[in-house]
């Protein structure tokens, strides 16, 4: 079949030799590459040979933050993951040599589906789907926070005590190494959070970047429709306090939810989904977690989020990554540096 043009990022026939060598005839031949719209950080390709499709995972062009990006981590987690109940799809190869094509990489099974990105795709939903694809995502959230991490092989896949103060320093470190501008508020932000971090929760598995457009679902008239068929994008994984997913999802849930900007803007009550306070309670009554400090993991969601954006917002000034509605990102940080801070003045002191 016909290649095309390697898209940016990507060595093609460089990528097919080197998994001739480690799976021989998983690949027909070449593939041809395109790059999947809508990531944020790592780039993420959809390689299809003409027989079978597969997905192809790199980190971005430049800026490469020191920790981010371990596509060796997030191929370890596929790997535990796959074949427990929570749904992954199957890691094939994993390549540490940066010079294949440029960074290290990995391959994993293509898993067909729908993916609800934008208010646009919620809205094509009917009320009842919405309602079961909200379900089921808080479903297969809590049952990840339930899976026993030495049973599957990762135990020593991090530190779970201290595991919040560690993250607010981390992504504060993050935040200043993409720091270009000033931003009102971020610090006093910062300085809250550190000074009133809750106790220790359980140390389970945590994703890291938990919400609807990291799941593949299955569609209307699917004899399975609006289950998860696959979460993706585990670089961020960990093993941690649960409640730090579970307050991440809330605040882009209902973060800016005035906007209507169709890159950014929230998959919340705005796109006729149900409203946040109701995923938490169904992720309550799923895994039996007390709630009650969420606030707090709140307000760091929404930390954590300026620190991915700005740095993102920093790679598209300075010319070093690729994708549509970048150009827009750095706009909306300051609002959410101020939902961070009225979440915050709502955790329990």
């Amino acid at each position: 079949m016909d290649r095309g043009v390697d898209p940016p990022g990507l060595d093609v026939l460089a990528v097919t030799a080197w998994l001739d060598g480690r799976r021989p005839g998983l690949l027909a031949g070449p593939p041809r590459a395109s790059l999947v719209p809508g990531g944020r950080s790592n780039l993420t390709y959809l390689l299809d040979d003409g027989h079978r499709r597969f997905v192809l995972r790199r980190p971005p062009l430049g800026h490469v933050l020191a920790t981010a990006h371990d596509m060796g981590r997030e191929y370890r987690v596929l790997s535990a993951l796959h074949g427990t109940e929570v749904p992954v799809p199957e890691p094939l190869a994993s390549c540490t040599d940066a010079g294949v094509t440029g960074a290290p990489f990995y391959v994993m099974e293509f898993v067909d589906g729908i993916v609800v990105r934008r208010r646009d795709d919620a809205a094509a939903l009917p009320a009842d789907g919405r309602r079961m694809l909200v379900d089921a995502s808080m479903d297969v959230l809590a049952d990840l926070h339930g899976v026993d991490p030495t049973a599957v092989g990762l135990a020593d896949f991090g530190r779970p005590e201290g595991f919040m103060p560690r993250q607010v320093h981390r992504w504060a470190r993050q935040l200043e190494a993409s720091r270009s501008r000033d931003l009102p508020g971020v610090d006093e932000l910062r300085a809250g959070l550190e000074a009133s971090v809750p106790p220790d929760g359980d140390g389970t598995i945590v994703h890291g970047d938990y919400r609807l457009d990291n799941l593949v679902v299955a569609g209307p008239g699917e004899p399975d429709a609006y289950a998860v068929r696959a979460v993706l994008d585990w670089e961020m994984a960990a093993l941690g306090d649960p409640l730090a997913d579970l307050g991440l999802l809330v605040a882009y849930w209902d973060g800016l939810g005035a906007s209507d900007d169709p890159v950014v803007a929230p998959l919340g009550p705005g796109a006729g989904l149900p409203p946040g306070s109701e995923l938490v309670a169904r992720y309550a009554a799923r895994s039996g977690r007390d709630v009650s400090t969420l606030p707090w993991f709140v307000a760091f969601g929404f930390f954590k989020i300026v620190a991915i954006l700005e740095g993102i917002h920093y790679r598209f000034v300075h010319g070093q990554t690729v994708g549509d509605g970048f150009d827009r990102i750095g706009d909306i940080v300051p609002a959410l540096v101020r939902d961070g801070l009225a979440a915050l003045a709502r955790s329990p002191r």
